[in-house]
Order: C-alpha cells, then sequence, then structure tokens
C-alpha cells in the first residue's frame, strides 16, 4: 500500500512546507483538531494547580503517564480522578495506561467510573507495557513481544464488552477471560480508546479495533509518519472502516523560547506554529499534546495563546475552510 493512502496530498518546496491552502505533502485526513498537555506526575509538582492552568488556558485534554513502579510518581488513575474534581471543562486520559499493572476489565470500569463522575470528560490510552523488569518488580507479568501483542488484542475485545453495560459478558483468551461478567456504569459518552503503539501488529489493531494512535515525538518522529500511518490505514480499509476515523494524536517534545531555532519545536512561536501545522496539514496529524522541557505554567500559557490559535487559522487557511 502506498504510504499515504487515505491522505490528501500536500507538495513541499524543498525543506519548506507549501502554502496557501495548496493539498499535498504527506498527508491531511481532514479531522478537527485539538490540543492538550502532557503531564509528568512528580510527587514533589503542584500537579493540580499545573492541571488548573492547563484547564484555564482553554486546552482541551491533559494526559498522565502512567509507571507506578515509578517511585516518585503518584498514581495515575488517582490524580486523574483528582484533575477531573478541580477543572471545569478539560478532558483527561491516562497517556498511556499500563497494561500488565492493570487488568483490563477493572480498568474500563475505572475509565468508565470517571467518565461518568466527570461528565464525560474521560478518555482511555492503553499500552502494551514497557520496562518488563520494573513490571516483574510490582508483581506484574513477564511477557515477550509476542506475548505482550496478543495481551493488547485481548484487552481492547475486554475493554470494549465492559464498556457495552451488557450482561453475561464472555470472552476466552490466553491473557484474559469474562466469565458471566456483569457491566456498568456505562461511560457518559462515547468514551475513545487510543493505543499507544509503534510495532506492526500494535499498528494494525489501531486500524482495525481502536478509536485513535498515541505515539510520541521521541520516537515517532515526522520521517516515520508515513509508513507508520500506512499499517494503520491497510488494517483499517481491510476492516471496512475510514482510515480518516482514526484519531492521530501525538505528543509532542519540546520547548518555546524567545531565541533562535535549536531544533525541530525548540525556538520560536512562530517556529512552532510552522511545524505543528505541517505536522497537521503535511504529516495527518489531529491532536497535539504539549510534552515541554522548562517552566510548566509558561510553556502551557505560550502554547495556548501563542501556538494554538494560530496553528489553528493556518490549518484552515490551508485546508481552505
Amino acid at each position: 500500500m502506498d504510504a499515504d493512502q487515505g491522505l490528501t496530498k500536500r507538495p513541499r518546496l524543498g525543506n519548506k512546507r507549501a502554502r496557501g491552502g495548496v493539498p499535498g505533502g504527506m498527508g491531511d485526513y481532514g479531522r478537527p483538531l485539538e490540543f492538550g498537555y502532557f503531564l509528568v506526575p512528580n510527587a514533589d509538582d503542584p500537579l493540580l494547580e499545573t492541571a488548573r492552568a492547563a484547564d484555564r488556558a482553554g486546552l482541551d485534554l491533559i494526559g498522565v503517564q502512567d509507571h507506578p513502579y515509578q517511585r516518585r510518581y503518584v498514581d495515575t488513575w488517582t490524580l486523574l480522578s483528582m484533575i477531573a474534581a478541580v477543572t471545569e471543562r478539560v478532558r483527561v486520559f491516562p497517556d498511556v495506561a499500563n497494561l500488565p499493572l492493570r487488568p483490563p476489565a477493572v480498568l474500563a470500569k475505572a475509565a468508565a467510573s470517571l467518565d461518568a463522575l466527570s461528565g464525560g470528560r474521560a478518555e482511555l490510552g492503553l499500552g502494551a507495557g514497557g520496562f518488563g523488569e520494573a513490571i516483574e518488580a510490582f508483581g506484574g507479568p513477564v511477557r515477550s513481544r509476542r506475548e505482550a501483542a496478543d495481551a493488547l488484542e485481548e484487552a481492547v475485545t475486554v475493554v470494549r464488552k465492559v464498556w457495552s453495560g451488557e450482561r453475561n459478558l464472555r470472552f476466552e483468551g490466553d491473557h484474559y477471560h469474562l466469565r458471566g461478567a456483569k457491566a456498568g456504569p456505562v461511560p457518559a459518552h462515547p468514551m475513545e480508546l487510543w493505543l499507544g503503539v509503534g510495532g506492526p501488529r500494535g499498528l494494525a489493531l489501531v486500524g482495525r479495533a481502536a478509536d485513535g494512535w498515541l505515539p510520541s515525538s521521541s520516537w515517532a518522529t515526522p520521517d516515520r509518519l508515513p509508513g507508520l500511518h500506512a499499517r494503520i490505514d491497510e488494517a483499517a480499509s481491510s476492516a471496512g472502516r475510514d482510515p480518516a476515523d482514526v484519531r492521530r494524536l501525538y505528543n509532542i517534545n519540546g520547548t518555546i523560547t524567545d531565541g533562535a531555532s535549536e531544533g525541530f519545536l525548540r525556538g520560536p512561536a512562530s517556529q512552532w506554529v510552522d511545524e505543528v501545522t505541517d505536522l497537521a496539514v503535511g504529516s495527518g496529524m489531529d491532536t497535539f499534546i504539549l510534552w515541554p522541557e522548562g517552566d510548566q505554567e509558561t510553556q502551557i500559557k505560550r502554547f495556548a495563546e501563542e501556538v494554538v490559535p494560530a496553528v489553528r487559522a493556518q490549518v484552515a487557511r490551508e485546508r481552505g475552510v
């Protein structure tokens, strides 16, 4: 399959992105844009105040990484619940939940409960789990890469069943099962399931069965995106889905400065506007989760005020909206 299948092409001029609403490049699925913040759950940081700052700034999402074995971190689900309680509009999600340490049936109930209690402000990011030695130290299973992929696929099925609200749920897998389980509560809104994966099987699972793909710019670098999108799109099309129905989120690491560019997403707001616009209209991503360096509240404010509105406007112009 061509790496750009399902995307609108957008030509480039050398290393520059074509302007003026010209379609092309690596591609654009045309999805609405959203913007969020990646909160590192350091116990010594002012976590709730930082979350309030993101909410006040008008960001759409707050994601919290999930490493239960990290002694300096508070528990992700406890923090997400507290964030939902002290904010008004922002949606929250684990970025991404550590499957080996969180059985999927209970995880699905926890996510649905948070969604119900927050008035429909929770989503679920899920991953197969890295750092095997740390997972084992915390009592989790030791899995090969193949076993981890199998378990993630089973977990997607279990989560969907538990969210259904139906009774007498049944599923038999090698890692998880449901034997007459009764689901509830049902999520307050159509909760989305996003997978943080990068391997061929995981990407195919996104295309077949997930609502979104959740990589990070540190490993899913922009030059790799076309090939990764292609695997999702091929699986989506084979399953009878429109590839554009799959949300493409991106944890973007960097810092907004007042100086000259020091590389990708490391420079002034104008550089960020250009590069994030390119990621949206040229590289197929639609949801951008800021993972900043430096003073967090300053970076949130600058992102929300100097980058987000300009990106929205530029993407609209280039899409001809």
